[in-house]
């Protein structure tokens, strides 16, 4: 029993160091991985050197206001620096408020990571047939029919310049997918982070004050070159909110690649996602097939989630055992009884 007991222990250690190894992959936030000159930071010193800002965008020393709340309002901000990590994770801590009530508000915000940058235009204030990554967060339905989902909603678009947003279905031809998150008029912080490694797209948001992060989007397959920009726009119409953004910090996820990729020229790669469900068949997509990773039928199998039911068949498999072998071991006192 000690040698089995010893083994126990053995695996349980090994079982805690595999699971700190997999939490490290999620940046709490390291300083040491954070890169300045892609983050905007209070009290905002870089505006103006490392960040563009364009239209009604606002700079004060608590927030940068995007649009006020105040009707037909366009305004974004962007960094001057191109961004060539291959593998990157942004925290965007924003804040979206205004006066109008339920379904009295709009347009909403969104993420940039695209080749141009200051180019106005009809996509919550930048333009349409991009090059490269927007997260969307859409504050106001403009498709009645599409009643299936619930706004403010959280979605995902690749584009290589072809594809046009298509506001009066609020996106769905073209994105990745996406979640409901209540964002408006939060009297607490709301969190976005997206994250680029090894050709998956993960997006999280913490806008329920609880200090942990929810999946929102994951989907493998994507690819995006290095040597873009980093920024953030919105816009209001008839409608409209408060758009601010408090902070976007960027962080280097340290990831090994093979030689192949290390040789690969990454400003050359063409903005496109492998497996999606498209009607039209853009950006080299398949037609009518829905993301493998079952983004678009339920929550993914990502690999923390894999190593949790691994870790409990293992643990299941252990239990079996201790209790198999205390049942033996009562057996044999009992036996040697009779003797």
């Amino acid at each position: 029993m000690s040698g089995f007991r010893t083994f126990l222990g053995s695996t349980f250690i090994f079982l805690l160091v595999e699971y700190c190894l997999v939490g490290c992959d999620i940046t709490d936030g390291n300083a040491e991985h954070q890169k300045r000159e892609h983050s905007l930071t209070k009290p905002y010193q870089g505006v103006g050197s490392q960040w563009d800002f364009w239209g009604s965008t606002l700079v004060t020393s608590s927030y940068v206001r995007l649009t006020p709340d105040e009707r037909s309002k366009q305004g974004s901000i962007w960094n001057t620096v191109p961004c060539y990590l291959k593998d990157w994770e942004m925290h965007v801590q924003f804040k979206v408020h205004g006066s109008g009530k339920k379904n009295l508000h709009g347009d909403g915000i969104a993420v940039w990571y695209t080749k141009d940058r200051l180019h106005p235009g009809p996509v919550f204030g930048n333009q349409d047939q991009f090059h490269g990554l927007a997260i969307f967060l859409d504050t106001f339905r403009n498709d009645l029919h599409g009643m299936d989902r619930s706004f403010p909603f959280i979605s995902a678009m690749v584009n290589n310049g072809t594809v046009s947003y298509d506001h009066g279905k609020d996106g769905r031809s073209s994105e990745l997918g996406g979640c409901s998150a209540d964002i408006r008029n939060r009297d607490f912080e709301t969190y976005l982070a997206i994250r680029y490694s090894r050709g998956r797209l993960t997006v999280m948001v913490d806008v329920d004050d609880k200090n942990e992060w929810k999946e929102c989007i994951d989907i493998g397959g994507v690819r995006l070159p290095t040597g873009y920009f980093f920024g953030a726009s919105a816009a209001t119409g008839d409608l409209s909110d408060n758009h601010d953004i408090i902070s976007m910090k960027l962080y280097q996820l340290m990831v090994d690649h093979t030689q192949e990729e290390e040789n690969l020229d990454w400003t050359k790669i063409e903005p496109s996602v492998s497996f999606f469900r498209s009607p039209k068949g853009i950006l080299g997509f398949q037609n009518n097939i829905d993301d493998p990773t079952g983004n678009f039928r339920g929550t993914a199998l990502t690999g923390w989630k894999v190593f949790l039911l691994l870790l409990c068949a293992l643990l299941g498999i252990i239990v079996c055992a201790v209790v198999g072998a205390v049942v033996f071991q009562k057996r044999q006192e009992r036996n040697k009884r009779f003797y």
